[in-house]
């Protein structure tokens, strides 16, 4: 069996309880042994039956918890709960809303639900990631989420703008099956997923407006340089080239034929946003975008390999922090009205 569950049967078999979710995280921690924080000492530690998720250091007698410094840091809820939701949410093609999570796995709190997910979105974005675009082109391009407005006059509304970045590639080139065609099954038409090309890696983020100072950065930190870069003829755009990119602007306007042949994929990666957002969590906060936008990148980038999520997510979990839950509704009331960034920033 491999080292992540690919089924429901198999997930129960792996995690039946904290003491198995306790040993799991262990390995994810330490995979070369336990080493205590304390003395640096490496070897096995003590083991408390009453307490499963902490070891004790045989040589100095330090305690440490399995969730300290993680995503669950300080968390009171069992490990199999954690486990559960890494699973659900990462395997299953929409994704999980915290209301279902509630009602599935028996939580008390509809808030214990949605901070339980939203930390776990915490843990979708790789440390020190790699830039998309060094083999494949790039289409950028910029989208309005949410925010339904009437009667508010013209031209005023409450959404987010997003920007977008997905790399073109041939569709023989794709790293495993095309999830959206049944096996064995070849496309017999070139519109939408049957097109002689697919998405590769994806990247989004929530910006404060267009301006050419915010654009670029998000770009140079995203989008490897000297890449082919495609985009609309907005002026924002402009200086691509002279930061080292192989940048094609072409004016749609507003023409769906040139948006269909020019910048296909972003605006097919978009539209899936959008109904994914309405279908699964029938809209989202402003302040919480960004987090549901690392949700959606994450599953989007490990489409061809569903299962794998689960393990990656735990991977990532177990090496980042998520911030409390004071801070998170703090942080989320300050991202609500986002600034202009003044360093670029890797993002979901």
């Amino acid at each position: 069996m491999s080292n992540y569950p690919r089924t429901l049967l198999e997930f129960q078999h792996l995690f039946p309880d904290e003491v198995a979710c306790a040993h799991h995280l262990e390995r994810i921690r330490w995979p070369e042994g336990f080493e205590c924080p304390s003395c640096s000492q490496v070897g096995e530690p003590w083991r408390l039956q009453v307490r499963p998720r902490v070891l004790e250091c045989r040589q100095c007698g330090y305690q440490v918890s399995l969730t300290a410094g993680t995503v669950m840091h300080r968390t009171r809820q069992p490990l199999p709960i954690w486990f559960w939701a890494a699973y659900l949410v990462t395997t299953q093609t929409p994704g999980m809303s915290a209301l279902q999570f509630q009602r599935q796995l028996g939580i008390k709190r509809y808030e214990t639900a949605f901070l339980m997910l939203h930390k776990l979105r915490a843990a979708m974005v790789r440390p020190e990631r790699d830039r998309i675009g060094a083999e494949w082109p790039v289409e950028i391009d910029e989208t309005y989420v949410g925010g339904a407005t009437q009667g508010e006059g013209r031209g005023r509304h409450h959404k987010t703008l997003v920007v977008g970045m997905v790399e073109v590639l041939p569709r023989k080139k794709a790293l495993g099956p095309d999830p959206n065609l049944p096996s064995g099954q070849r496309p017999q038409h070139r519109g939408g997923h049957g097109r002689s090309f697919i998405a590769g890696r994806l990247r989004l983020q929530t910006i404060p407006n267009r301006k050419q100072e915010t654009l670029e950065p998000m770009v140079l930190a995203n989008v490897q340089k000297k890449a082919e870069v495609r985009t609309d003829g907005w002026t924002g755009y402009d200086n691509l080239h002279n930061l080292g990119y192989n940048h094609t602007a072409v004016p749609v306007r507003g023409d769906q034929a040139k948006t269909a042949q020019h910048l296909p994929m972003i605006h097919i990666v978009f539209g899936n946003l959008d109904a994914w957002l309405l279908g699964t969590h029938h809209g989202v906060s402003p302040a919480h975008l960004q987090g549901y936008l690392n949700e959606f990148v994450f599953r989007f980038n490990r489409r061809f390999w569903p299962m794998v999520g689960f393990d990656s997510v735990l991977k990532i979990a177990a090496q980042v922090e998520s911030p409390t839950n004071r801070d998170f509704y703090k942080n989320a009331q300050t991202s609500s009205n986002p600034v202009e960034p003044d360093e670029p920033v890797l993002t979901g």
